[in-house]
C-alpha cells in the first residue's frame, strides 16, 4: 500500500490519486523451482509482479520513478526534454 511520497527526502503523505502521479512497475523475474508445485524441477517460470509508486505534484513536476539494474526502483530528476514538454 501506498503511504507516501517515493521520494525518500519528501514527507507527503499519499491521499488522493488525483494530487501527484501514480507509477506502476512491472517486476519479472523467475520462479524458483521449489514453487512450481507438480511442475518440472528443471523448468523455470517467468512471474510478473506489479508495484505502485507515488510522487507527490511537488516531486512529480520535477522528477521520476524508473528502474535502474543493480539498484531497482530509484527517484531521479526529470530530463530537460521532458521538463519543458509539460
Amino acid at each position: 500500500m501506498i503511504s507516501k511520497c517515493a521520494n525518500p527526502a519528501c514527507t507527503a503523505h499519499f491521499l488522493y490519486l488525483h494530487e501527484g502521479k501514480l507509477f506502476r512497475v512491472l517486476h519479472g523475474s523467475e520462479e524458483p523451482p521449489a514453487l512450481q508445485m507438480g511442475i518440472d524441477p528443471t523448468v523455470r517460470k517467468r512471474v510478473q509482479r506489479v508495484e505502485f509508486f507515488w510522487l507527490c505534484s511537488a516531486c512529480s513536476a520535477r522528477m521520476t520513478v524508473k528502474y535502474e539494474k543493480g539498484s531497482g526502483i530509484v527517484v531521479r530528476p526529470l530530463g530537460k526534454a521532458f521538463r519543458a514538454a509539460s
